[in-house]
């Protein structure tokens, strides 16, 4: 189960808030890739 968290999205060419609340009771893949931005 995943906290409750906002964040900032880029959709349909601008910058959005995306909450998680809005996708109660619907199934939801979270998806993080960040190592294209690190040099690790």
């Amino acid at each position: 189960m995943a906290p409750v968290f906002t964040a900032a999205s880029f959709q349909d060419g601008e910058i959005k808030d995306v909450r998680l609340e809005d996708y109660r009771g619907r199934w939801v893949v979270l998806f993080f890739y960040g190592s294209d931005f690190t040099f690790v």
